[in-house]
């Protein structure tokens, strides 16, 4: 069973958000995610889950490639050779950091790759 976005991703009983600000949202928690690593998605997803289903999907996504990224440092961290790689988490955390921002302004769904679901 695969979890499929609604046909209208901003079609919401409790939003009382438009289509736009659900965006700017989306955009926001993911662009603050770079220099906020784990607090603006922890933010993000505390404030607006409730305002509809676009951005409570951009909020969870955001929170959980935090998390990986979190556990990523960890476990790199610990090990020999995770010393010679550790350097490269930011970068790639960078990137799609920016690519679901595009894709929030797009109004797309988008999922993190390589991401663990810990917030379902």
């Amino acid at each position: 069973m695969t979890n499929q976005p609604p046909a209208n991703p901003y079609a919401s009983g409790s939003s009382n958000w438009t289509p736009e600000q659900e965006k700017t949202g989306a955009i926001l928690v993911h662009a603050l995610s770079i220099f906020f690593e784990f607090l603006a998605p922890v933010i993000g997803y505390a404030a607006f889950q409730d305002r509809g289903p676009f951005i409570k999907h951009h909020t969870k996504e955001a929170l959980n490639f935090s998390l990986t990224m979190l556990l990523a440092y960890i476990v790199l961290a610990i090990s020999v050779v995770g010393w010679i790689v550790i350097w490269a988490v930011p970068f790639y955390a960078l990137v799609f950091r920016i690519l679901a921002a595009v894709k929030a302004s797009q109004g797309e769904f988008y999922k993190y790759p390589a991401t663990i679901r810990f917030v379902k």
